[in-house]
């Protein structure tokens, strides 16, 4: 029985990505995935064109729930659609864009060609293109035609890793099967690992930690070790952090001294001019009593002079006066 259940599991999920890859064509559907939950049954699409698949105002999504919900009984399903991480290096989405190419009539030799190179300079390690069937068109054989670049795997375990995919079309010649390898470029086989690089990078990396781990351990030997020099760092840290209060009370100190001598000094300026107006007519009486003075000794000094010079006037005169009457006499 339970078998049989996980088996009605596996058809359903085939008929649902037969449906979606049909319905989903033009979007470039590529795998999905159900996650059940208690209340809702969530489907994960994986498309190269999310746009095409959401629709106008999601009618797309609508349409596509609605009839999931009622052909494939499935219980509250809910679609969610995600983008493809690197398209051009995803082989299923490649090989359905080969065959809707193949179908419109391309020739297959471009959109052959052209796939190959385009992925190789996407950055894959290596790729194989595999194209069998009516490549020769009307009247020719069917024939197979192989394009492989780079490094590719083909047996063993090792081909877990490699993105294979197939797909066929038909155009109006006739059938023609696609089957694409890809090796991307973030992959590493166990064969092209070299051990010797391995160890070495490990041994490094102990050495580093070990380097590390000795040198807390001599940091923390020091400070045990000196405990004036923890006093001294958390010395440092407080006066540090006291610089700027003092720094702050300073400057509230020194702007308040500037206040006051702001008030006080238009007040002081103020008396200053008025005694200096004061002083101005002292000093002009002053000068005025010193010339005084000045004029008064001149005078006094002078007056004995005049004085003298008169008497000699005087006797000068009488002097004349008697020869000029000397004279006189003698001539008479």
């Amino acid at each position: 029985m339970i078998e049989r259940f996980f088996i009605k599991q596996g058809i359903r999920k085939v008929e649902l990505e037969n449906y979606l890859k049909k319905e989903l064509e033009r979007a470039g559907f590529t795998d999905l995935a159900i996650v059940k939950t208690p209340l809702v049954t969530r489907i994960v699409l994986n498309v190269a064109r999310p746009g095409l698949a959401i629709g106008k105002e999601g009618q797309n999504i609508r349409q596509l729930t609605e009839t999931i919900g009622k052909k494939f009984g499935i219980d509250n399903p809910q679609l969610e659609i995600q983008e493809v991480p690197h398209a051009s290096l995803n082989a299923t989405a490649i090989v359905n864009k080969m065959a809707a190419l193949l179908e419109r009539g391309f020739s297959w030799r471009s959109v052959a060609f052209r796939t190959v190179k385009d992925i190789m300079d996407a950055g894959a390690q290596g790729a194989e293109l595999v194209l069998k069937g009516k490549l020769a068109g009307k009247g020719g054989r069917k024939r197979k035609q192989r394009i492989a670049e780079g490094y590719m795997k083909k047996v063993g375990n090792q081909t877990e890793l490699v993105d294979y995919a197939k797909a066929s079309a038909y155009p109006k010649a006739g059938a023609i099967g696609i089957k694409l390898r890809i090796i991307r470029p973030g992959v590493v086989f166990p064969d092209k690992i070299n051990i010797e690089e391995i160890i070495n990078a490990s041994l490094t990396v102990e050495t580093e930690e070990a380097e590390k781990l000795a040198e807390e351990a001599k940091a923390e030997a020091t400070e045990e070790t000196k405990p004036e020099a923890k006093e001294e760092k958390k010395e440092e840290t407080n006066a540090k952090e006291e610089k700027p209060k003092a720094e702050k009370k300073e400057k509230a100190v020194k702007e308040e001294k500037k206040a006051e001598d702001k008030k006080e000094k238009p007040k002081d300026e103020k008396a200053e001019k008025k005694e200096k107006k004061e002083e101005k007519p002292v000093k002009e009486k002053k000068a005025e009593t010193k010339e005084g003075k000045k004029a008064e000794e001149k005078k006094e000094v002078a007056k004995p002079e005049a004085k003298e010079e008169k008497k000699e006037a005087k006797t000068e005169k009488k002097e004349k006066t008697v020869k000029e009457e000397k004279k006189t006499e003698e001539k008479k």
